[in-house]
C-alpha cells in the first residue's frame, strides 16, 4: 500500500523537524519546504495527497502558495498552520482555497486526525460524485468543486463542496444535523455545529439567485 504524501511548508526548523520525523515514523511520506518561493514547484514535483502550509513564511506566504496550488489542482486538501487567530485571517484562508486550520501550538495527534479526516472526505466526494448535479438553475460539479449558472462559475471550498453534495443527494428531504456533522467534520461538537451554520448560510447566499432552491 502506497504511503500518504504530504507537502509540509514550515520555516521554523525545530518545529518542522519534529513534525516531519514524527509523521515519517507513522508511515507518511513528507517533503518539507522552508522557503515559500519553492513550495509550488515542490507541489508539482511531488503531487501530494494533502498540503500542510504555514502562513507566515519567507518570500511567499501560505495564502499565496494556496492560490498557486488551486490553479494547478482544485481538489487537493490544504491545511493552514498558523499562530494567527483573527477571524479575518481564517476567512481569508478559506477564500484562497484552504480546507482547514490548525492553530499553533498544536499536537501531532490533532494534525493526524485532521489530515485523515480531510483525506477521507476527499475519497467520499470522489467516489460518490456524478459529473454534474442539477440544483434548480445551477449545475454543481462535485469533483471540480464548482457551482455553475449560465456562464458564471463559483469555486467552492472543500467543505462547501462536501456539504452541498450531501444536500444535493437529499433534495426535497430532511437530513439530520448530526449525520451531516459526522460526515463533514468527523464529530458533532458544539464548535463544529456552529461552523455548520456558517457554511449553510454561505451556501444559501450562493444559491439565492434561484428562489426555488
Amino acid at each position: 500500500m502506497s504511503k500518504t504524501k504530504i507537502l509540509y511548508v514550515e520555516d521554523e526548523p525545530f518545529l518542522g523537524r519534529i513534525v516531519k520525523e514524527s509523521l515519517e515514523v507513522r508511515d507518511f511520506e513528507i517533503r518539507m519546504i522552508t522557503d515559500g518561493n519553492h513550495a509550488l514547484n515542490a507541489f508539482k514535483e511531488m503531487n501530494p495527497h494533502i498540503c500542510v502550509l504555514d502562513i507566515m513564511l519567507p518570500n511567499k506566504d501560505g495564502y499565496s502558495i494556496a492560490q498557486g496550488i488551486r490553479q494547478v489542482n482544485s481538489s487537493v486538501p490544504i491545511i493552514f498552520v498558523t499562530a494567527k487567530t483573527q477571524t479575518e485571517d481564517l476567512i481569508k484562508g478559506f477564500e484562497v482555497g484552504g480546507n482547514d486550520y490548525l492553530r499553533k501550538p498544536f499536537s501531532l495527534e490533532e494534525l493526524i486526525v485532521r489530515v485523515n479526516n480531510l483525506l477521507q472526505l476527499t475519497k467520499v466526494i470522489t467516489a460518490n460524485s456524478r459529473e454534474s448535479i442539477s440544483i434548480g438553475l445551477f449545475d454543481f460539479v462535485p469533483q471540480r468543486y464548482e457551482l455553475r449558472k449560465g456562464g458564471s462559475v463559483r469555486k467552492l471550498s472543500h467543505r462547501e463542496a462536501v456539504l452541498l453534495q450531501i444536500l444535493a443527494e437529499n433534495q426535497n428531504a430532511s437530513i439530520d444535523r448530526k449525520t451531516i456533522l459526522m460526515r463533514v467534520w468527523g464529530d458533532d461538537s458544539f464548535f463544529n455545529s456552529r461552523n455548520l451554520d456558517v457554511y449553510i448560510t454561505r451556501l444559501r447566499d450562493y444559491l439565492k439567485e434561484d428562489s426555488s432552491v
